[in-house]
Order: C-alpha cells, then sequence, then structure tokens
C-alpha cells in the first residue's frame, strides 16, 4: 500500500517533458510470503513484478533480518542504487536500511517519524533504529515531524503527508467496482463490525488474545474477523478457534485483500484493529475504531475523538463497542493525497545533488 502510490508517482515524473528519468528496482524481502499476505496485494495494487524476490520467509526476528542484510546486500552491490528507499517498519525496513547504510548508500525512509514510546514493540525498534540512519525522512504528519525533532533529527526531514492516504483516495473507488466482498459475505452496509488481529504482543501473548475474543461473542452484534495467518495459528494453539467459529455473530473468514479490505472497512458499524493502517483506514473512511493496544503511533485519530484506546481488555472491548461515538469533527492531520509526488520530487532533488 505504502509503495504502490510512489511507483506510480514515478511512472509519471517519467512521463514528464525533460524529465531526469528514474530507474525503480523492486525488492521484494519475501517476508510476508503467504498468498494473502503478499501476492494478492501485488495484484489488487497493481504492482509490477519485483525485479528482486529474496524468499526470506518466517523466522525469528533476528533470523529474518539476517537473511534479508545477507541476500540484500549481492542485490545493492550488484545494482549500487543512488537511494535505497524503504518504507514502513517491519523487519525488512530495518534490515534494508543497514545494509544500504552499510554500504554507503542514502537511505530514505517513508513514514519516518512514528512512535509509540514502547521497546517491547518490535515495530518500535525498527522504527527508531531506521530514522537514526536515513538521510532523507518523509514524515507522514506534523507530530511525526515533531517526534524526530525531539530526537534531533532535523536535516533531511520532509513532511510529506501519508501515502495510506494516496493509496486509499486512488483505490476506494475502483474497491467499491470491484469488490464482491459484501455480497459473498451476505453483509449490509453498517450492519456489521470489522476486527482485525495480528500484532505479536496479542497473538503471542495467551491471555491477550483470550481476553479480545473473549469479548467477541458478546458484542450484540455481527462481527467479521478475517483472521491473519499467524493469529489463525496462534487461536487453534489456544483452544480458541473453534469457539471462535461456534460463536452465532462471529464471522471468521480468510485474511483478505487490499481492495476487500477498503470495502469492509468503509462499511463497518465500527472498526476493531491493533494494525496501524486499518487505524488510519477507519480514520479516512469517518468510521469509529476501536484500537485493540495500549497505544498507537497514529495519536491525531485519537486526539480528534475517532479511535479509542482499550487495550487487550475484554471489558474495555464490550463498553466501546456498546459505547464508543465520535466526539468531534476529523482534522487533516494526513495531508492531501498527494505524499508521492513530493516524496519522488525530493528523492531526485536529492539524486541530482548527490
Amino acid at each position: 500500500m505504502k509503495v504502490a502510490p510512489i511507483m506510480r508517482a514515478i511512472e509519471r515524473h517519467n512521463l514528464s517533458p525533460n524529465a531526469d528519468p528514474i530507474e525503480p528496482v523492486l525488492v521484494h524481502t519475501g517476508q510476508h510470503y503467504d498468498y494473502q499476505m503478499s501476492q494478492v496485494f501485488f495484484e489488487n495494487l497493481e504492482l509490477p513484478e519485483p525485479d528482486f524476490h529474496l524468499g526470506v520467509g518466517s523466522g525469528t526476528h533476528a533470523e529474518q533480518t539476517g537473511r534479508i542484510m545477507m541476500e540484500l546486500e549481492k542485490v545493492l552491490s550488484q545494482e549500487k542504487p543512488d537511494i535505497a528507499l524503504v518504507v514502513g517498519d517491519v523487519n525488512s525496513t530495518l534490515a534494508a536500511a543497514l545494509t544500504a547504510v552499510k554500504l554507503h548508500i542514502p537511505v530514505a525512509h517513508v513514514e519516518a517519524g512514528l512512535r509509540m514510546y514502547d521497546k517491547r514493540i518490535p515495530e518500535e525498534v525498527n522504527r527508531v533504529l531506521t530514522d537514526h540512519v536515513s538521510s532523507l525522512l518523509f514524515a507522514p504528519t506534523q507530530t511525526a515531524v515533531d517526534n524526530l525533532k525531539k530526537e534531533g533529527i532535523v536535516n533531511g526531514v520532509y513532511l510529506s503527508g501519508d501515502v495510506m492516504l494516496d493509496s486509499f483516495l486512488h483505490f476506494s473507488p475502483i474497491a467499491d467496482r470491484d469488490s464482491r466482498i459484501l455480497s459473498e459475505l451476505r453483509l449490509s452496509r453498517k450492519g456489521y463490525l470489522l476486527a482485525t488481529v495480528h500484532r505479536a504482543r496479542n497473538t503471542d501473548e495467551e491471555e491477550n488474545l483470550k481476553e479480545i475474543v473473549a469479548a467477541f461473542p458478546e458484542a450484540g452484534e455481527t462481527i467479521v474477523f478475517p483472521v491473519h495467518p499467524r493469529t489463525e495459528k496462534y487461536l487453534r494453539q489456544y483452544g480458541l478457534y473453534d469457539k471462535l467459529r461456534a460463536a452465532s455473530n462471529v464471522r471468521v473468514v480468510e485474511a483478505v485483500g487490499y481492495l476487500d479490505s477498503i470495502v469492509l472497512t468503509k462499511n463497518a458499524k465500527k472498526v476493531l484493529t491493533d494494525s496501524g493502517g486499518v487505524q488510519r483506514e477507519a480514520y479516512f473512511s469517518k468510521v469509529p475504531c476501536i484500537t485493540l493496544d495500549e497505544t498507537t503511533g497514529w495519536v491525531e485519530t485519537v486526539e480528534y475523538g475517532w479511535n479509542t484506546l482499550v487495550s487487550a481488555n475484554r471489558d474495555k472491548i464490550s463498553q466501546a463497542i456498546k459505547h464508543f461515538e465520535p466526539n468531534g469533527e476529523q482534522g487533516n492531520v494526513f495531508g492531501d493525497g498527494r505524499a508521492a509526488e513530493r516524496i519522488v520530487e525530493a528523492l531526485v532533488c536529492r539524486a541530482s545533488t548527490g
């Protein structure tokens, strides 16, 4: 979702008269190797086939990060890019940033400056370290810019806006036209809640996952629950999967692609999630969001009253399902949907000045 608008912006740049063409080399690490978590997104997002597929697969954080670095070093040494652009906060992000900077290749970080101020969260460690080795930092919000400034990072920082908004605005009408997910699941608009759970602190910790799913049958609402592959593994391991499927109001379905996800989010009555991306998509869709975590990197959604933090607490989740409603107008904090154009302009400027 973050790479697609940048690739489209590069294509538009290259079509401009007298433009110095950009030659993108797309590398897929294979960290997300399940079809529903990878290939279907390439198809939905109209992304080209990667130039390189590292195929690292699953493993511990150290195993994934190490394998990506070993394989990516070969690619970077061969291609010798002017800039290595990394997105988000996953293990691939950090591994690519470390590999590039050790080869003296400047790093550009898209979605820089997010902070949850909790080092127990793997993504927090990834994003902090990536920011501190990056030469160009594309912050999605003013809060992100301010976070970087607190850490002494001011050079090379751009308030670009959020590329996720770019993707949402581009693909939302396409999703409305092409997705059949509502009819396939026999759902009515605003007649269900959407739930997504995939963060390690919720899936890997048995008590947290038990608390979350225990609230679902009590909701008094239809809950559609597309299950992340890792989440399904732990639901089965903890003996929760069959119980959840047996609940009359819970619709457990396989993980869905990006277009179906947009439609499910836009048409939900409320969203329950631990995903930062889904939190933003709920905000873009003006759908109330209940975040299944103690904190969020998207504090603006909470400050404007469209998101509430309930952690993995059964009672808080149940109360939010019944009573949480937005209490104010939304602020325009994520930009205007042209973040990718700003990023490409900055990349061209950096390349031309060395």
